[in-house]
Formats: structure tokens, sequence, C-alpha cells
């Protein structure tokens, strides 16, 4: 068959090409882009380096021919064809070669005009008529194409689209030009490209030709610079890109901007911040501070003027230096001002002086320096031990109670005004001074006797005078050694109740013993004369009066003892005196001016009241209130009874098992105002309510430690019935992690799991068992400092038994914290508590996740049964996650004890470099490798059979189009995902979001390598 070809001379195309090359900033929807532009039919003088060819033979058949076009009054080359009276019209158009540039994809414009079949003025002539035509490319590394090659065909040429008119004439005169755009992306590898048009019997004139390419133009987001770059192949329609920080910035999270293929930028995240000593400038500059203004964080924020009484007179800088005479406390943020000390308080006086106390009150200084912090420190001469309300330093009231005093005694107290740049100053603290004397003291003690005594324990009996009966509430015994060596004992007794024994006393040393009391209107009374004795003396001769200085005769065959304890007590004495005596020279020597004057002040060596129960070297031992026969008397014995008019009821906090849980204030003759939180016992309670409810006051009572809850004691002479403790500002843990997501350092989470192994070594030590131990029971204060609480389910070892165990007689078990052995056998020990602690830290690190998330209890307890244990929380050392290995460990006697765990938390708070490697989520963590574990019921993972359906069902269906535009489009894909590749790839950059995110996945990864039933309802807790 016979070819018709048109051919042109391609030589000079090159030239032509370069110089209707270009560039041009372009606008679409208000968003600035660059359009390169790589070829315009509408530019050149001539089509000549234009190829045609003609597939088949026919004369009628002219194929495609150059013409010329008015386009708004510019005279343009065209090309057209119109052969509808010829038949198999099959007639090809190619554009000269097109180099392309770096461009990833082409953007093709063709403005055009095609004739309607129907419109032709002769239709009898028409042997095909159609009203589209096909568009093609080819790709080539060089210029190589000619007449021959390729092959006109659509075998070697790449299929772009069919064009159809939107527009179609009829006449000559009625000419509608349409305009169509197709884009198409480049391999990669390839120098440049052909276009090809294909008419098989349409009759279309093509008004122009456009070949260009879109570029995301220069930008500066989030103080990042993004250089211009060609927009990406067509599909996925955008690619990703990062950018560099601009001068004087850092990185904050690795900036990153999308590049999409109309050349816009989307969807930035990350970015720079501006370094200490620069300011922020419309996200695109960082620039100086300049002299008199500072800035001295990262940031973008602007820069400072320079604080009141402060200066600076360099640019960049980060700090404002102190103008002289003016002070900033390290603690102070840069941004405040420099101040001074204050002057000193003014008008101390005497508003009541007793026989043992003396209340003052003074005006706060003229000057406070400039701060809010002002406070007062007392200092007193004689004052040994003596307690003082609110205290004796770090006071911010202007007024002082002191206590202990001796009557018909003159005192000296100074108060000094100090804030929070007086210890950095220099400048020596300002005081006011005065003197005063105690009143005279009237007996109320008499008849203070040793009544009874054996090898260790002295028992002590007294009297009150009659017109003060009524008003004592408690009295306070004392003993001490009478050489000074050794503990002073003081412990507080019911008002009913005018004698003592004072226990494990050291035989063979003299005590001094003495006696007072508190009356309600007038404080303390004085301390009675001692009484000396020696326990282990024969009580032969005595005759229970040794009044003052009158002591029992020591027996014949101790003397020989006594008098070489005495001598080696002299001698240890005289040793302890003169090294003081060393210590205080040297302190004197290098000590500052600070409240420095002509008189001697004792140091308040008792400043607080003393503790409801004595200090014992021995460890105390648990004894179960259940035990007694007479509940009540367990009660009486192990808490102290509140009067409930010291009491008062601010708000309900909370609600448990029994009735509401308050917040109060507790007032206490001996103790300033304090916080408490108070449980009530429910009207209409059960007497086995109440049996109960005071069974957990009975319990806590025991326990004095400050990683526990302290009681504070109970009201149960009038209603309703309340438990006092100790306020605990933060509540619960889990709620309290939950509300501060991600917010505090790891050294900071080990400092809490500290805190809660603390008490629980404590309680271990004690030979009890908790239970319940779960971030729900452990309260912490505003010192983020963790006690455990919540002793409803607790009970003590058996120390009978060989194994420590404790049997329960029914009831439910939290079982996501529970040891198996407990679950299985109701066998709690102190071990059954180190596998819940286990899952404590596991909470903590996890800011209260749920520990195994949604899954049933059944679920809990057979996935445990087969090896599972918790994977590492995200970011979680692995150190850490090695420890709560430990104590899941499955045989009890394999677990670590309390004392090792806290070792361990130790080490890790001396060392954190120990913490820095992260723990990865592993199959491994199914303990047991000798066992296979079924796989799921639908061979797959999960229930979800697409990632949209995950999305929505965890609420994280916003990032449905990140996850599919990155390729995860499949379960199996995203179980595999890290943190990493959630954050960079994904662009999840919330923390809560990932958190929420990486936990499904974890669930995921545990029901792929270790299938368990799903979701169920338990009946456990």
């Amino acid at each position: 068959m016979a070819r018709r070809r048109t051919v042109f001379s391609v030589a000079p195309y090159f030239i032509v090409l370069i110089c209707f090359s270009t560039v041009g900033l372009c606008a679409r929807e208000g968003r600035p882009f660059y359009e390169i532009v790589l070829l315009d039919s509408s530019k050149f003088p001539n089509l000549k380096n234009w190829t045609t060819h003609i597939n088949g033979q026919s004369d009628s058949n002219t194929g495609w021919k150059e013409g010329s076009y008015r386009d708004n009054g510019n005279i343009i080359r065209i090309f057209s064809s119109c052969s509808v009276s010829s038949p198999d019209v099959d007639n090809w158009l190619r554009t000269p070669y097109i180099p392309r540039q770096g461009a990833n994809s082409l953007r093709i414009e063709i403005r055009f005009s095609m004739r309607r079949c129907d419109g032709h003025s002769d239709p009898s002539t028409i042997k095909q008529c159609k009203e589209t035509f096909n568009l093609y490319y080819y790709e080539a590394d060089t210029d190589i194409a000619n007449t021959q090659m390729p092959t006109w065909d659509s075998v070697s040429y790449t299929h772009i689209d069919k064009i159809a008119a939107d527009n179609l004439y009829d006449s000559n005169t009625d000419i509608k030009l349409n305009t169509e755009v197709r884009d198409v992306s480049l391999s990669p590898g390839m120098g440049g490209v052909y276009i090809a048009f294909q008419d098989m019997g349409a009759c279309v004139t093509l008004i122009s030709i456009k070949i260009s390419y879109i570029m995301c133009p220069n930008v500066t987001k989030n103080y990042a610079f993004f250089k211009e770059t060609p927009v990406g192949r067509v599909n996925p329609g955008f690619e990703e890109h990062f950018g560099v920080c601009v001068p004087n910035a850092v990185e904050k999270t690795r900036p990153r901007y999308l590049c999409q293929s109309d050349g816009a930028w989307i969807y930035e995240s990350g970015g720079c911040q501006c370094l200490s000593g620069y300011a922020g400038q419309d996200g695109t500059a960082c620039v100086e501070c300049r002299p008199g203004f500072f800035k001295w964080l990262l940031g973008n924020t602007p820069c400072y003027p320079c604080p009141p009484n402060s200066y600076t007179n360099t640019p960049k800088s980060v700090e404002c230096n102190c103008a002289d005479g003016y002070y900033r406390n390290p603690k102070d943020s840069r941004n405040s001002s420099c101040t001074q000390p204050p002057s000193k308080p003014r008008n101390l006086v005497a508003e009541e002086i007793t026989h043992n106390s003396i209340t003052l009150s003074w005006i706060p200084p003229v000057s406070d320096g400039g701060r809010k912090d002002v406070h007062y420190r007392i200092a007193c001469s004689p004052c040994e031990s003596v307690s003082f309300h609110p205290g004796w330093e770090n006071i911010n009231q202007t007024r002082v109670q002191i206590f202990g005093l001796t009557s018909s005694t003159k005192y000296s107290v100074r108060v000094s005004a100090l804030n929070g740049v007086s210890n950095i100053s220099h400048i020596p603290v300002e005081f006011e001074e005065g003197q005063y004397t105690t009143k005279a003291s009237t007996q109320t003690i008499l008849h203070f006797q040793i009544s009874n005594r054996n090898q260790a324990e002295i028992t002590v009996t007294w009297d009150v005078v009659p017109s003060v009966q009524s008003q004592v509430l408690f009295y306070q015994v004392k003993s001490a050694p009478r050489l000074g060596y050794g503990d002073v004992f003081l412990t507080n007794t019911s008002s009913t109740h005018k004698n003592y024994t004072f226990k494990n006393l050291n035989l063979g040393t003299e005590y001094s013993l003495q006696v007072r009391c508190y009356l309600n209107d007038k404080g303390w009374g004085d301390f009675t004369q001692p009484v000396y004795v020696i326990p282990g003396e024969a009580a032969g001769g005595w005759n229970g009066m040794t009044q003052g200085e009158k002591k029992m005769d020591a027996p014949p065959e101790m003397s020989v003892g006594i008098i070489i304890g005495s001598v080696l007590a002299v001698i240890l004495c005289m040793a302890i005196a003169t090294g003081m005596i060393v210590i205080l020279i040297k302190r004197n020597n290098s000590s500052g001016q600070n409240d420095k004057g002509n008189m001697d002040y004792d140091p308040p060596y008792n400043p607080v009241t003393m503790p409801l129960f004595p200090p014992n070297d021995c460890v105390k031992s648990y004894v179960d209130p259940h035990t007694y026969e007479d509940p009540n008397q367990a009660v009486r014995e192990f808490t102290r009874e509140i009067d409930a008019s010291h009491i008062t009821i601010e708000s309900v906090i909370g609600g448990g098992e029994f009735g509401d849980v308050c917040k109060g204030k507790l007032r206490n003759p001996l103790k300033p105002e304090m916080s408490v939180a108070i449980k009530t016992l429910k009207p209409g309670a059960t007497d086995k309510n109440r049996l109960d409810f005071l069974t957990e006051a009975s319990i806590m009572g025991q326990f004095e430690d400050k990683n526990v809850i302290f009681l504070e004691g109970v009201v149960t002479k009038s209603h309703p019935i309340m438990i006092v403790t100790e306020y605990m500002e933060n509540g619960s843990l889990d709620t309290f992690l939950r509300n501060n997501d991600g917010k505090f350092t790891i050294i900071q989470l080990v400092g809490m799991m500290r805190g809660i192994a603390l008490g629980m070594r404590y309680l271990s030590n004690m030979g009890y068992v908790h239970r319940d131990l779960a971030a729900r029971n452990i309260l912490i204060n505003d010192n983020l400092v963790c006690k455990v609480a919540d002793f409803g389910l607790s009970r003590e070892i058996d120390i009978d038994t060989t194994d420590g165990a404790y049997t329960t007689k029914g009831g439910k078990i939290p079982v996501r914290w529970t040891a198996p052995e407990a679950i299985a056998f109701r066998k709690f020990t102190s071990a059954s508590d180190v596998w819940s602690y286990g899952v404590v830290m596991w909470e903590v690190v996890s800011y209260g996740e749920r520990p195994y998330w949604n899954w049933s209890n059944q679920d809990v307890i057979r996935a445990v049964d087969r090896g599972y244990r918790l994977p590492p929380p995200m970011d979680c050392p692995e150190a850490l996650h090695q420890l709560m290995l430990d104590c899941w460990q499955k045989e009890r006697g394999n677990r670590p004890k309390f004392d090792i765990i806290v070792k361990s938390l130790d080490k890790f708070i001396r060392a954190p470099e120990l913490l820095r490697k992260i723990a990865k989520p592993r199959p491994e963590f199914l303990m047991d490798t000798n066992r296979t574990l079924p796989m799921n019921r639908q061979g797959e993972v999960s229930n979800f059979t697409n990632v949209e359906g995950w999305l929505i069902s965890i609420k994280m269906e916003k990032y449905i189009d990140n996850f599919l535009n990155c390729g995860y489009r499949t379960m199996e894909q995203v179980i595999k995902m890290t943190q990493q590749d959630l954050e960079q790839r994904v662009g999840v950059t919330l923390i809560g979001h990932q958190k929420k995110i990486m936990n499904s996945i974890q669930t995921l990864r545990a029901q792929r390598f270790g299938q368990f039933p799903q979701v169920s309802e338990g009946f456990l807790v």
C-alpha cells in the first residue's frame, strides 16, 4: 500500500525551541506556581519541523495540512485535517523532539475546533466521519525519530486519551473553539518526548499546542526554606520534600511539605525555631535582638525589652544583667525584674503571753524589694525543745505562736524578713527583735511516781489537780537517757488514762521520766520534775517515790557494771563534745553575715508535732483486725478518735463503696490547719458496712511510711462516721497520668515508680499483701510523691504457712493486675503483689492506658497462661520493660522482691543513660516459646478487612487519606508500622494520636502473633 508522507526538516528546531521556551509565574486559586513552557505552537512563525504521515492510500485524503489563523488579531500557524470523503482515514501529526528539562510530568494544552458530522454541506460525499481524535506520546532519550521510526501505529506510541469537542460548529462562519488539557507522567531516565495526534476521520483544526510542566516555587514556611522543584508524577499527585532551616534557626521537627501536581505546596508539617537571641519574623527569617532587648529560649517569639532594673548593651542577648544593688533568683524566669531584699519587719509585739507560750505579731516591712515572696524566719533564745506555729522559717503570715516554753523565763525573739534574693544578695538580713518573759505556771500534775517495773519496762502513774481535770485533752510522757546519749522519746496518751508503760528501754541505762498535760484553754503545762530510774535494777527496797534527784539504790551485784558503763559513757560523751566543738569552730569561721547578733540563738529542734505512734527501730508486724473478737477494739487500738468539731467539709470530690469522699480541713491544737480527705459512711448503712468501713481504718492505722497513705484518725462517736486521711492534691495516679499525657520525663516517671515500690517494700516487710495494687489505687500529691492506698481487699501473710500465701474466700479479683497463680488458686503472696507492680509500671509508662486494652477478662487469663506479656508502651526504655517482664515471671519464686526493684530503680535514676535504648515490640513477648498459639479464627489480622474500617473504629478517620497515599492499604502492612513511619511518612504529628494508633497496632500484633478470642464480656473485674 502506498503511503503519502509530508517530511519537514527538524534541524532548525532546537534553536527555535530554546528561543520560545518560557518561564511564567501563574496564579491558580490564589496560589503562585511556576509554569515552564517547553513548546507553544502559537509562538512559531512556521511549523516546518513538525512531521505528518498518512497511513493508507486515497486520492481524496490530504492528511494534516499547515495553515494560518487569526487569533485575537495575531496570525498564527495551525494544522487541520478534514478527509471525511475518504474511507479508512488514519492521519498522523507529530511534534518535534521536546527535551524534558527535569520535568516529572507534562501538561498538554490543546486549542482546537471540530465540525459536526451532520453539518457538512454535502452529506452524500462523506465516506466516514468522526467527532474525536487521539492523543499519543513517545519517550526517547535523544531525538531518534524519522519518517519511519517510530512506526505510525498505536502500538509504538503510548495512548494518552481520545479527545472530544464540547463545542462543535456547523459552518465556517460559526467556528467554536475548544480547550482540552491532559497531564502525562514521564518515565525516569528518558531525555525527552514526542507528542502525536491521530485523526481517523474527523474534521478538526489544531489552533495551538502548548507543552509545559509545573514547578512548585521557592517558599519559606515555619522558618524552613523549600527550594523550587518540578511537580511529581500524575499519581499519587503530590511529592514529599524536606526543607532546611533559615539562618540562625535550628530544626524543631523535620520540616516537610508536599508539592502538589498543580504547583501548590500543601500540608506543611514540622519546622524550625529561632536560636536564643534571635526573634522570629513572619515565619521567614530569624533576626537578632537589638541592644536593650533579649530572648532566652529557643522559639519564634519576639525579643523582649529588658525587665525593670536590668540592662544589656550588646545585640543577640539571651539575658539582661541586673543593675548594681539588684538581684535575680536562679529560679526566676529571665524575663522577671531584678529585685532587692526586703527591709526589716515593723512593730513586733506580743499579743499573748502564757506560762509556756508566746504569741507574736508584726507589720510587713516598708519595702518588699519588688517581690511577692516575702517570708519570715523566727529565732529564739534560749529555746531547746519548742514548737512553732505555723513554723519557724518560710512563714508567709505576720503572726507566730511559740509553744513548749518554760514558765517564768526570759526569752529573746528575733523576726527576720527575707525574700527570694536574700540568700544571694550578700546583704545582712534585717530583723526586728524583742524580749519577753513567760508567766508563772500553776501546778497541774500531782503524785507522779513509778508504780511497776520489770526488766525493760517501767510503768508510771500520776494524778491531776481536780480543778483542771475537765480541761485536760491528753497527756504527754517523756523519757530520755540522763547522760544525754540516746533518743528522747515523746508520746501522747488519752486523757482518760493516768498511767503509761515505757517499753524497750535499754538495760543498765539511767533514764529520766516526766509527764505534762495539754489543757483545752491554756495549752501545754510544764513537765514534772524528773523521776530517775535504771531498767534492770532489782526492786528490793524501792518505795516507788523517786521524785526529783532521788533514785533507787542499785543492788551490790550491779554496782561494778554500772561503774564501768558510766565510765564508758563519760568517755564517749567527751569524744562527741570534742567533735561538736571542732565542727562549730569551722562553721563559725565560714558563716556569712546573715542573722548575726550579740546573742546566741538555739535552733528550733522540734518545730513539728510529735507522731501519733512512737518510733521503733524494729520492724512492726501487721495485725489482721478480723482476728479481734470485738472489731471495735481494733479501731480503738490502731486509730485515733477525732472530735467532729475539728473537721470542716469543703467539697465532695468523689464517691466510694460506702459513701462520699470529701475534701476538708482538720484543726489540731498541735499542728497547723491542714487539708484532709474525708471518707464518710452513707446513712442507712448496715452493721456489716460499718464494720468493713472501720476495718479499713484499722488496717491503715497500722502503717506509717512516707509512701503509704497516712491515717489522721476516725470519727466514730458522732454521725456520719468518718475516716480522715492526708489529702493528695492530684488524686488517683491513673487519672492524673491520662490528664497529663506526655508531659513528664522518663526520670520523673521512674521516680513515681520508685515511690510506689518503696511503699510496697514497707508493706511487704510488715508481712502484708495488698491484693489490689493498680494505678487507680495509688494517690499522688502536688510534689509527684506516690502513696499506696485502698486497703479494702488487703490481707496479711499467714506467717505459719510455708509459702506465705493467703487464700481468699471469694470475691472479685482484678484480673488485669493479678498474678496467674492468684487467679487460678486464690493464693496471694508478696510475689503476686510484685506481678501487679509490673502492671502498674506499664500503666505509668503508657500514661494510664488500660492494660490489655479492650480484651475481655477471659481473653486476658487465656493469653497470660499461654505466655503472652504486655508489649512495651510507646517510647518505653528497654531496661524498664525488662524489669516489667521480670515481675511477670510465671514462677513466682523467680520474681524480684520489692527491695531488689527499689535498687534497680535507684540505679536507673543515678545512671539515666541506662534508659536511652527504647524497647521495640516483638513476637518474643509470647514468653513461652515452646508452645504454639492458635491462629485467628478468620486467619487474618483481627476482624478488620481494610485500613479505612480500622481507622474509623478507633476514631482516627481523619488520617485515611494519609495512610492510603503513603501506600498503607492492607492490615498486613499496618501491623509492620513503627512510630517513625507514623510520624515521618504518614504525617501523624500529634503525640496523643500517635499513641492511640500505635496502641491499636500493638493490639493487632498481639492478635496476629498469638490470637486470643475477640472482645467479649467478662465476669471478673
